[in-house]
């Protein structure tokens, strides 16, 4: 499993926490680690993606069809994701 998206995205997230692209990619990540939550996240927000980090929605959400969430290395990136938003 090509796990390249999950980890591009946490170096963009950590990189600059607080941008707007972080921010969407980050929620977009989150909803995508909670399958009882029916990966609830509006489509909507794709528009507000500039087209890279569109492209990267996209890899993170073929990877999640491939079960990257149940993957060690998402948990990692995730934990790393989740530091970096909290400012630590």
């Amino acid at each position: 499993m090509d796990i390249t998206a999950l980890h591009a995205a946490r170096d963009r997230i950590q990189a600059d926490p607080r941008s707007g692209q972080s921010l969407l990619l980050y929620a977009l990540i989150k909803t995508l680690s909670i399958p009882q939550g029916g990966h609830a996240y509006l489509l909507t927000k794709l528009r507000e993606m500039n087209p890279d980090t569109r492209r990267l929605a996209y890899d993170l959400m073929e990877l999640m069809v491939q079960g990257g969430p149940a993957q060690p290395a998402w948990a990692e990136a995730m934990a790393q994701m989740d530091a970096a938003i909290a400012g630590k």
